[in-house]
């Protein structure tokens, strides 16, 4: 949960920057343009979007807080942040749309298989 985090800071930090042209004047072009005007648009939006499925994910770290989580789960939480890394880098990066759609497929397996672990471990009695 931390890891995701850190990557929500990092892009807010980002998009600072690929603001700071037009909001402060801070990094314009000589001709007056801002030479972050391309990326800014993408930062933005792959911000938006570790507000949507992502949510998914921290419901159920939190639920893997009240229960033991196993080795599945450990590297399925992984692989979403390390997968979440990925798809910012794409999206803001490239225009790639099939890779990112690749991408966004595995984060989005993965965390349905965290919740396949939660339910199952709990649905067995597994719980501490």
């Amino acid at each position: 949960m931390a890891a995701h985090v850190a990557l929500a800071a990092t892009l807010y930090f980002l998009l600072t920057i690929a603001r700071a042209p037009v909001v402060w004047g801070i990094g314009r072009g000589a001709d007056g343009s801002n030479p972050w005007a391309a990326l800014e648009p993408r930062i933005s939006a792959n911000l938006s979007s570790q507000f949507e499925w992502p949510v998914f994910f921290h419901v159920a770290c939190l639920i893997f807080f009240q229960i033991q989580p196993d080795l599945i789960a450990v590297v399925l939480a992984w692989i979403f942040v390390g997968g979440r890394v990925l798809h910012s880098a794409v999206q803001i990066f490239t225009r790639n749309i099939r890779l990112r759609g690749i991408v966004f497929t595995v984060n989005f397996i993965a965390v349905l298989g965290l919740w396949l672990v939660a339910v199952l471990t709990i649905g067995n009695g597994s719980v501490i």
